[in-house]
């Protein structure tokens, strides 16, 4: 068969398959800090399903553990490594002024 003539056909790609994040001996839970801190964000949250390539189950787990985690003190809710600074120039220096009428 000529390949003009097989239109829809597609040429087969190859791809590395990435390992699964969690792998099957590993345990969800709150305790376990080392693993719970791969799926949060620098700024503490929680990061989606789709970056961390988890099952939804999976990813419902590490979110309980997380929360869990987080209500026990083990883990913070904010990251605050960057401290947000106020400065002079943020404040408001207009002065008020009343209608003339």
């Amino acid at each position: 068969m000529d390949k003009s003539k097989r239109p829809f056909l597609k040429s087969k790609r190859f791809f590395r398959r990435r390992l699964p994040p969690i792998q099957s001996g590993d345990r969800i839970d709150y305790r376990n800090m080392s693993l719970i801190s791969r799926f949060i964000s620098e700024q503490g949250k929680i990061l989606s399903r789709r970056v961390n390539r988890l099952t939804l189950k999976q990813q419902r787990l590490i979110t309980i553990a997380i929360k869990q985690a987080r209500i026990l003190s083990s883990l913070p809710f904010l990251n605050n490594e960057k401290q947000f600074e106020r400065t002079e120039s943020t404040t408001r220096t207009t002065s008020f002024r009343p209608r003339n009428r």
